[in-house]
């Protein structure tokens, strides 16, 4: 669950509703969930969350160290069957997740761009209740780790361009068939991209993509492979100079994510989950605002994304708050 918040701005260069067909598939729909529900990484949903990145997605940290911290808050109280109608039973999903993440960037050049390296430790709360039913779960604890060894960025006139690749281990809590999980059980690899384009000669306007593709690994004490995803975040924004020297910018814009599961689950009841539930999709579109103090090397950044589509997944709304902060190495001349 990777968080790249730029705290440098390249500025010129200077309730579950469920509505399947039978009352098998609904309750196949329900066991699924609810083994999953208190995690993160809940079966109807890819391993990584969205609503990290959106606005310069494809800029990396300065070099020297840099800290991040995000809360992340995932509510949804409907579910969309395999072709996106709201369900008839009632419930609600509620996770919130810290993520506190380190990355390093040292000063030597690597394959002509900036080399980075970094690691995400994440708590999470979550819960599910579907009353109809009696099912209540939730747990609370350390989830699983991101691990990101390998990133590359390159920096032109005109965009900010990464590529890279992590891994999820399964650190959080998992037993299979237990109600207070709070890890995914599996090991994810994620290769992922970053890019900024800017729209205008002073890099003032920019448009942003983020993509993620996720390969999962068998859940631990299961036979099931759980599908892989595919996630987009993009972003348009426009910074605005709050102070004439450039000191001090608010940067403001509209963002949004998507999600695909684009390979069938795999084991011997994936057959039977995938007829009754399908592969999942989610859409959203949503807001962000950035206060950036490049001298300080920091970031305040606030996002707000609402879930308008979904096929075979919960349909909510997602925030997300926090800051970021660079050590620089070496220390940045004045503005």
């Amino acid at each position: 669950m990777p968080v790249h918040e730029p705290t440098t701005f390249h500025f010129g260069r200077k309730r579950l509703r469920v509505s399947l067909k039978s009352k098998f598939a609904l309750f196949l729909l329900i066991v699924c969930v609810t083994l999953a529900a208190p995690s993160v990484n809940a079966q109807q949903k890819g391993q990584y969350m969205p609503g990290q990145f959106g606005l310069n997605a494809g800029i990396m940290p300065d070099p020297g160290f840099t800290y991040t911290d995000m809360n992340i808050n995932y509510s949804a109280d409907r579910f969309n069957d395999r072709n996106g109608n709201a369900a008839t039973v009632t419930g609600n999903y509620n996770v919130w997740a810290v993520e506190n993440q380190l990355l390093y960037v040292p000063k030597f050049k690597f394959l002509g761009g900036n080399y980075m390296a970094g690691a995400i430790v994440t708590l999470a709360n979550g819960n599910l209740t579907v009353p109809t039913y009696g099912v209540s779960g939730g747990g609370a604890g350390l989830a699983d780790t991101w691990i990101q060894p390998f990133t590359v960025g390159w920096h032109t006139k005109r965009a900010d361009v990464f590529i890279g690749d992590a891994i999820i281990v399964p650190t959080g809590r998992y037993r299979p068939g237990a109600s207070d999980n709070i890890g995914s059980g599996y090991v994810g690899n994620h290769l992922i991209t970053g890019t900024t384009l800017y729209l205008t000669k002073n890099h003032g306007t920019s448009a942003n993509l983020f993509t993620d593709w996720e390969a999962h690994g068998k859940k631990n004490g299961t036979d099931f492979t759980p599908g892989q995803a595919f996630t987009i975040e993009w972003g348009v924004g426009q910074v605005l100079p709050l102070k004439k020297d450039m000191s001090r910018l608010l940067q403001v814009g509209g963002v949004g994510y998507d999600q695909w599961q684009v390979s069938q689950n795999k084991g011997p009841a994936a057959a039977t989950v995938s007829t009754a539930l399908g592969m999942y999709s989610v859409h959203s579109a949503g807001l962000q605002a950035n206060f950036i103090a490049p001298p300080k090397g920091l970031n305040v950044f606030f996002k707000y994304y609402w879930e308008y589509k979904a096929y075979s997944h919960s349909l909510g709304n997602t925030v997300s708050f926090g800051f970021n902060w660079t050590l620089r190495d070496p220390k940045p001349s004045k503005p």
